[in-house]
């Protein structure tokens, strides 16, 4: 399905299109149109240069093209025969038709597809002369570049299974993983070289630590002399690639955040992640000639890995690997690189909002930006595509899913505040506590069932049965499909707040928290109540040089929210929790220890600051 669809007219002519053994079809589901209002005037400009023909765009009503749906709801057989090969397959074809081409701009190591085959190659041929064997793990612990997506493309042309790791995580958090995955080598980076001595004598399963990078000036904690170096591995002596990888194989083992216990490795198979891309691709439609993803979220997370590496890659793209989320460097290097399209969290867009006035044109290379891991709120949305010109695209799934499901289509009708349909050959529904479906505009939870749902939890047999109804994965997420079958997240079923009986969502007084002028972010929380059951409180980060109290919070809250919903207590910050991808930690803003709910503000680590911030 390649192909735009056609803008709806009066006489629509619908045609149907197979692929990957189901049939497509361009109908929409309604005709669709949305008034032009002013806060969208720049709509028609900003969709022109994200790639959406100009011919769509008319004075008065704004007519928009139709999303491809199944023309006939997919079952389990057509899902389960979907035909994909590996990603090495894939990448390697890739690799053939554009090997001229930069696959990664970066200023240490630059690397065209050709390259970036043969170096892959010499790292799969190096694992397998130092033991390794089809189906062993391999850890991957570093950051952004070449190396790691060379390591990561390797391990997997090995036959072996890529674990990569989380780089926010304590030493202890890291040994916990490498022995639950028992992780037979280790790939790590010489800036991470001190947590990997503290914890090596707790990993005896480890044959093999390979070491890459040089060591930082001053560090103290130098790697083993028994480590082997990453050019010695190069020059180990070539073994003969097997060709007879499964695509049914594990290709990757990430680890979910533990919220009341350990994280839990989730199993996606070579055909969950080459579906994945495949049918992603169809939707985001990148362009081949001179598409440049800037990636400065973590590798390790399934977002990253997915948009900023094996879609680019499987399309000719190119990567721009960033190290640091930092608002100004980020501005600098879409400017200098010519990047075409920038993946971010919410909180990213916030932070690049702060930016001067001075920056605000470096952005102007952008097709467009794709928003994921957390609901954006609508006015972080609003403010920075008036300011900067360029849409944000929002899209969803969880790390299970491999990890994208459902997205806005570039070239169809984007709702704010919506995570989009269901990209082609995934079905999404909201189910009942049950497993029953319940009617469009009615709040459940949010199931998926594809190709792309993971094999299941690592040595947890028991807690995949309870992550399925049937053959439909629990996303854990709470939210509604309207008639038009976008799907909205309202909240994560553990975060909603149950006030005398009445269900509180905390997206919901959020997004009325970042309307408020003082607000730069905001998190909602429940707290335990003798009187109430819960009751929500508000975390709140202020903008600097702007003054404000807990009355005006609360105010200002009861002129948009119910009595119930209102905040009960409001706790000021100097900034939120938030884990490598940029999200929003909000387990770090509870009570550590057996309640899960709730702020302990004695015990809690986060130290609150003053209601009022100092004036410019």
């Amino acid at each position: 399905m390649r192909g735009r669809s056609a803008a709806i007219s009066k006489k629509p002519v619908y045609k149907k299109i197979s692929c990957n053994g189901a049939v497509y079809s361009s109908q929409p589901h309604k005709t669709e149109k949305r008034t032009a209002v002013k806060r969208q005037q720049a709509v028609p400009d900003l969709r022109r240069r994200a790639g959406v023909p100009a011919k769509i765009f008319k004075a008065g009503p704004i007519h928009f093209p139709a999303v491809w749906k199944l023309s006939k709801p997919p079952d389990s057989v057509i899902i389960r025969t979907m035909k994909t090969g590996t990603l090495p397959d894939h990448f390697r074809e890739a690799a053939a038709e554009f090997s001229a081409r930069p696959a990664i701009i970066d200023p240490h190591l630059p690397l065209s597809y050709a390259g970036l085959d043969q170096l892959s190659d010499r790292i799969a041929s190096g694992l397998l002369a130092n033991g390794i064997k089809a189906g062993d793990h391999v850890g991957l612990y570093g950051l952004n570049s070449s190396t790691f997506i060379a390591i990561y493309i390797g391990i997997q042309k090995a036959g072996a299974t890529v674990v990569p790791i989380n780089l926010l995580l304590n030493p202890e958090e890291v040994a916990y993983i490498l022995a639950d995955a028992e992780v037979k080598a280790l790939f790590y980076f010489d800036s991470f070289a001190p947590a990997v001595s503290a914890i090596r004598a707790g990993l005896p399963h480890i044959r093999c630590f390979i070491r890459t990078g040089q060591n930082q000036a001053g560090q103290t904690d130098l790697p083993e002399q028994t480590d082997l170096h990453f050019s010695e591995l190069l020059n180990a002596n070539p073994e003969t690639l097997s060709s007879e990888i499964d695509p049914e194989g594990v290709a990757v083992l990430l680890y979910t955040s533990g919220t009341t216990g350990h994280p839990k490795g989730a199993m996606l198979t070579h055909r969950n992640l080459v579906s994945d891309a495949l049918l992603t691709t169809q939707v985001l439609k990148p362009q081949q000639i001179n598409e440049r993803f800037l990636v400065v979220l973590p590798m390790f997370h399934a977002f990253a890995a997915m948009a900023g590496v094996i879609i680019p890659l499987l399309n000719g793209c190119s990567i721009i690997p960033v190290q640091k989320f930092e608002p100004s460097l980020i501005a600098d290097l879409i400017e200098k690189t010519g990047a075409t399209i920038f993946l971010g969290v919410p909180g990213m867009y916030s932070l690049l909002l702060r930016l001067p006035e001075r920056h605000t044109t470096q952005l102007k290379n952008l097709r467009f930006c794709i928003s994921g891991g957390a609901a954006l709120p609508i006015e972080v949305m609003h403010q920075f595509e008036k300011r900067f010109g360029v849409l944000i695209y929002e899209g969803d799934g969880p790390t299970e899913c491999s990890p994208v499901t459902c997205v806005n289509p570039i070239d169809g009708l984007r709702k704010p505040q919506s995570v989009g349909p269901a990209i082609p050959g995934i079905e999404m529904k909201i189910l009942d506590e049950h497993g029953k479906e319940k009617p469009h505009g009615e709040i459940g939870e949010i199931c998926v069932r594809g190709p792309t749902v993971m094999k299941g939890y690592w040595k947890h047999p028991d807690e995949t049965a309870n992550s399925f109804f049937g053959e439909w994965f629990r996303t854990g997420d709470l939210g509604t499909e309207d008639d038009d079958h976008y799907f909205y997240i309202i909240d994560r079923i553990k975060d909603m707040v149950i006030v005398n009986g009445m269900n509180v969502y905390p997206r919901m007084i959020e997004e009325v928290l970042y309307r408020h002028k003082a607000v730069r972010e905001a998190a909602v929380i429940g707290h335990p109540s003798p009187l109430h059951g819960e009751i929500p409180v508000a975390c709140i980060a202020l903008k600097e040089t702007v003054q404000c109290s807990e009355n005006d919070i609360r105010a200002f809250c009861r002129q948009h929210l119910g009595r119930h919903e209102v905040p009960k207590k409001i706790i000021f910050l100097p900034e939120l929790p938030k884990n490598a991808a940029g999200k929003i930690i909000k387990r770090e803003l509870r009570k550590r220890g057996e309640i899960e709910r709730g702020v302990d503000l004695k015990q809690d680590r986060l130290q609150p600051v003053p209601p009022q911030t100092k004036t410019g």
